[in-house]
């Protein structure tokens, strides 16, 4: 079956890119900046909040192996939807809790995961179902950014780390190397 891509964006990139490179049936993730103004931004230029993008993340998945609401699910058990333009510390609309549909099913999808995922927060959730806009891949040191220097950065160790424990422990079926034990 063809492959088909999902634009998310739940606070900063690294914490979100690490969690679905784990999850079987993603081919790749990408971090980058979509929702904004501004054409061609950097990172500086998103990280001040002028530029209206969101630091987000392109995922290409197989809907055979692991479905659009199945991503959504696992979006909304990753972050806190009801945190407005912030995730914990990471302040701002770059790190705003938002969906990019890339097609009519998709909005349907994002906005029937959003029902799903209202019982479990005890708080509204505030994520948004924006239309897709221009991506603009980030930097080239953003990429895998975890995965290189995850466990130098304390950052990592105090925010992606625990987020990405907490995800293998609840999604452990998912993951990749559940796959390859297999």
């Amino acid at each position: 079956m063809a492959e088909e891509i999902a634009t998310l964006a739940g606070g900063c990139f690294w914490c979100v890119e690490a969690v679905f490179d784990d999850v079987i049936g993603i081919a790749s993730v990408e971090s980058g900046y979509t929702g904004g103004q501004t054409v061609s931004p950097d990172y500086k230029q998103v990280c001040s909040g002028d530029t209206g993008h969101a630091e987000a993340v392109r995922i290409t998945f197989d809907p055979s192996i692991v479905s659009y609401d199945d991503l959504l699910d696992i979006f909304f058990h990753i972050h806190d939807p009801t945190q407005l333009n912030r995730q914990g510390n990471d302040i701002g609309t770059q790190y705003r809790s938002a969906i990019f549909p890339h097609s009519a099913e998709q909005e349907a999808s994002a906005r029937a995961a959003i029902a799903r995922a209202a019982d479990d927060w005890a708080k509204p959730i505030v994520t948004t179902i924006e239309p897709l806009a221009r991506w603009y891949p980030a930097e080239d040191y953003h990429q895998e950014y975890f995965a290189r220097e995850g466990s130098k950065n304390p950052y990592c160790m105090a925010v992606v780390a625990p987020k990405l424990q907490k995800f293998r422990k609840s999604y452990a079926a998912r993951l990749k190397a559940a796959a390859a034990d297999a």
